[in-house]
């Protein structure tokens, strides 16, 4: 029996225990005394967030499947047990076990998104962790980050041993078994972390110098050893249907932010969407087969009893095999009553058939991402989505009976002018109008509804905006209020809702997704002051980050507000995400000049990711 690391005193006085007590249903449980390798897979966010990632069930499933490791999860504790933990001097513990994480072999951690660093410090400060890889001794896990953010670890570089950069499906059981040969010999740690960095997809920051010009930008990288590699290539799996997937998902006691079982149906985009991250890093598209994806999504389903199966992918309607998969899920869900849910779909007559067979029409709408308000911007960032298309969308939604319709779109894009932002509006007020053209008076349940949400634009790395300014808090709430005063303006303004996303929060997630390693003691100090959990409105605490910046003698405004000279060494450049510099750098002149790029089924535009010898490359090569 296993005891639990809080006591129910603890657990009464606390926000959802059930957070904190492990024992989910297809948990896996191990005898610690039978493996070699002890791992603590970590989200640096609260559990129902954590939970709902679907990265960390296939780690969590793929390394529990190699006998000799026990592979457990940490989330971090939200803020009443936090501070509980610190006053009582409570050690951060997995789930599983409920052991002291400070006593594993790894400590891993995802990091999926910018506003999660602090995050991390406080992680590795509640497990007894230095959090400092320097300071960290034999007695310590090796601590290694994956995820999105590691194609720019630099911000966070000072805090982590390893990086493995690239999908977690290749490399781990080479990197485990360097470390458990290292360990048997007695292998120093340092020692360890020098041969780790010759596995491929493996970055050892340690191992690495940055110096930098008088103007701050970066003058030059180097190894400080011999033989270490210059450039760190991504990690790619070929075959994306004979590989690590979980049957038994990890089934959550309370409700978390994605409640149902999720079905990758395909990696990577077709689109080149130019402000997209996760269309450049994940290329090329690899698709599962038919055959897989149906195997998995009854086995989940029996598994788990979950009541509702989600498709994952950046795109769906570019898989090949949609149609027939839908019709196997269709006949295997109605029976059993079971939803299916269905993100990234475009809205078209096909589409909107399959979401009259398995969605109830009242309780759902239906959403769009125009991003820009004008032709003339969705060009400029390869949007790939004329007005009439949307307009058509729109009209054949409302004939299948939807009366909502989300909207989403993006200020402060490069070259975005007040006639963009005025497009908005008139986009919105022309899809409420296409309701009232369409649908009669008599059908009517009452006004048409349009939800129109802006987020504002950050440039990242690794995309053909990465060259890009980006806008300063000022000029992104003077935009929301254009937005919303030209809403206010049209015709059909009843019928529109406005939302905003918070301006301080996306600067600052500007200033770290482009960051350098100068970054590191302004995210240790902004921890130290109390900054935690920044990804929560309620929490962020703007001005502490300001004041931070100006005692380190660090200038934000030099990582977001200036557009960056073609020849410029970025922190990243030393990583090879598979899509080449030359080709981004060609994007970012076209996307200046309104030219607009065809997608990869269309035309093979020479990324970069054909040298992967998978996925649609090879189909095009045939």
């Amino acid at each position: 029996m296993r005891k639990l690391a809080l006591n129910d005193e603890i657990l009464l006085t606390v926000e959802k225990p059930a957070r904190y007590i492990g024992g989910e249903v297809n948990s896996i449980m191990k005898d610690a005394e039978k493996v070699d390798i002890r791992f603590a897979m970590c989200f640096p966010d609260v559990y129902e967030i954590g939970m709902s990632h679907l990265g960390i069930q296939i780690i969590y499933d793929m390394l529990n499947k190699f006998e000799d490791v026990w592979c457990e999860r940490v989330y971090s504790p939200w803020v009443d047990l936090d501070a509980i933990m610190r006053k009582e001097h409570i050690p951060l513990f997995a789930l599983e076990s409920q052991d002291s994480v400070k006593g594993f072999d790894f400590l891993g951690i995802t990091i999926q998104y910018e506003m999660c660093y602090t995050n991390i410090l406080q992680v590795l400060d509640l497990a007894g962790i230095p959090l400092l890889s320097k300071d960290r001794t034999k007695d310590d896990p090796i601590v290694i980050g994956g995820g999105p953010c590691t194609y720019n670890p630099e911000p966070i570089s000072d805090f982590f041993d390893l990086f493995y950069i690239g999908e977690a499906e290749t490399r781990y059981r080479e990197l485990l078994d360097l470390y458990k040969a290292c360990k048997k010999d007695g292998v120093p740690r340092e020692e360890f972390l020098k041969k780790a960095a010759l596995v491929p997809g493996i970055y050892v920051p340690s191992l690495y110098q940055v110096t930098y010009r008088d103007d701050g930008t970066i003058k030059e990288r180097t190894a400080l050893l011999e033989g270490l590699p210059v450039t760190i290539t991504k990690e790619l799996v070929k075959d994306v249907s004979h590989t690590y997937y979980p049957e038994k998902p990890v089934v959550p006691f309370i409700k978390v932010t994605q409640d149902r079982v999720v079905l990758e149906i395909q990696r990577g985009c077709i689109r080149g969407c130019r402000f997209c991250q996760a269309g450049q890093l994940y290329r090329p598209v690899r698709e599962r087969s038919l055959e897989m994806l149906e195997e998995y999504a009854v086995k989940m389903l029996e598994n788990t009893g979950h009541e509702e199966i989600s498709l994952s992918s950046l795109s769906s309607s570019d898989y090949t095999k949609l149609p027939e998969l839908l019709d196997f899920l269709i006949e295997k869900c109605e029976e059993k009553k079971i939803n299916i849910s269905l993100p990234s779909l475009r809205i078209d007559a096909f589409s909107l058939d399959v979401m009259n067979k398995v969605q109830d029409v009242k309780k759902s709408s239906l959403t769009f991402a125009p991003e820009a308000g004008s032709q003339r911007l969705r060009d400029v960032i390869n949007k790939g989505l004329t007005e009439s298309v949307i307009l058509e969308g729109a009209k054949l939604a409302f004939e299948g009976g939807w009366s909502r319709v989300k909207l989403y779109f993006m200020l402060g894009l490069p070259t975005e002018t007040e006639e963009d932002i005025q497009g908005i509006a008139q986009l919105c007020n022309r899809i409420a109008a296409v309701f009232y053209e369409t649908v009669p008076k008599e059908k009517r349940t009452g006004r048409v509804q349009i939800v129109a949400s802006t987020s504002f634009f950050i440039p990242k790395p690794f995309t053909p905006f990465q060259w890009a300014s980006q806008c300063t808090k000022e000029d992104f709430l003077e935009k929301a209020y254009q937005t919303r005063t030209a809403i206010m303006g049209q015709l059909n303004q009843k019928s529109i809702k406005y939302n905003w996303h918070e301006a301080d929060v996306s600067v600052m997630e500007g200033i770290m997704a482009r960051g350098d390693r100068k970054l590191n003691q302004v995210i240790l100090k902004a921890y130290q002051k109390g900054c935690l959990y920044d990804a929560w409105s309620e929490y962020y605490q703007h001005d502490v980050w300001l004041e931070t910046f100006g005692e380190c003698g660090v200038d934000p405004d030099f990582y977001t507000v200036r557009e960056r000279m073609d020849e410029e060494i970025f922190p990243w450049d030393f990583l090879d995400c598979g899509v080449t510099r030359e080709f981004l750098l060609k994007e970012w002149h076209k996307a200046k000049a309104g030219q607009v790029t065809l997608n990869c089924k269309e035309q093979c535009q020479g990324c970069g990711g054909a040298r992967f010898q998978t996925g649609i490359c090879v189909k095009h090569r045939k």
